[in-house]
């Protein structure tokens, strides 16, 4: 019967109730079920709140973003972008992914963000910078194309980055690993070693950047060629 919390929250988001809700009446139903006195349900649900009430913090970014996007911060990104002659969507991204990996490498992972960072500027900077070159009338699969380029610099740079942060939590699981079956490590040399692949990551992803650029051209390339003669 202690289970019937469970149960509760499934019919509760088949019928589309409040989330927030159902998991409340779930947790009080479960608490007295389970022959707890309404007092230390309460108290468990203001421990739970006081000690994860920093995941609560990543909300306030959303209602931010919107309002920025909502008075033009995406039409600026793009606009700025497109008067750099120099600039593509896959250079835009790969000085992005270059930030983002070396800033995890000295543990800021904080830096960056699909939420904070991808969707609001790096995602529609790639975008101004191919309607620039190649003129405003992108399909959408190449809109999309360019977006999961973006989300995957993000999630690529972070993913090898943080992994040469001495303090970040892979490293520090492998240390324990290694302690509990008594086998010698370093903390320093675990994280030197994740270096090179660091490296190679940037390698690798800039040539995936830089054939994104080339199969951009290869589609579009003619059009531009056209309204250059036009011009001329």
């Amino acid at each position: 019967m202690v289970l019937i919390g469970v149960a509760i929250v499934i019919i509760g988001f088949i019928v589309r109730l409040n989330p927030l809700l159902v998991v409340t009446v779930a947790g009080l139903v479960t608490g007295l079920v389970a022959q707890q006195s309404l007092f230390d349900i309460i108290e468990q649900f203001g421990k739970a709140f006081t000690t994860n009430r920093y995941m609560a913090i990543f909300i306030a970014t959303l209602p931010v973003i919107g309002l920025l996007e909502r008075y033009g911060l995406r039409e600026q990104a793009e606009s700025v972008v497109a008067k750099i002659k120099a600039a593509t969507a896959g250079r835009i991204i790969n000085v992005y992914f270059f930030i983002r990996e070396v800033a995890a490498v000295f543990g800021l992972t904080s830096i960056g963000g699909h939420a904070q960072m991808v969707r609001p500027l790096v995602a529609p900077m790639a975008e101004g910078a191919a309607e620039a070159k190649y003129g405003k009338d992108l399909p959408d699969d190449v809109r999309q194309n360019i977006r999961a380029h973006s989300a995957a610099a993000d999630n690529i740079g972070v993913f090898f980055g943080e992994d040469v942060f001495i303090a970040i939590g892979a490293i520090l699981l492998m240390k324990g690993f290694f302690d509990q079956n008594n086998i010698p490590s370093d903390p320093l040399q675990m994280a030197m070693w994740a270096i090179p692949t660091a490296i190679a990551a940037l390698i690798v992803h800039s040539i995936r950047l830089n054939m994104l650029d080339r199969s951009l051209d290869r589609r579009f390339g003619h059009k531009q060629n056209k309204s250059a003669g036009k011009g001329e």
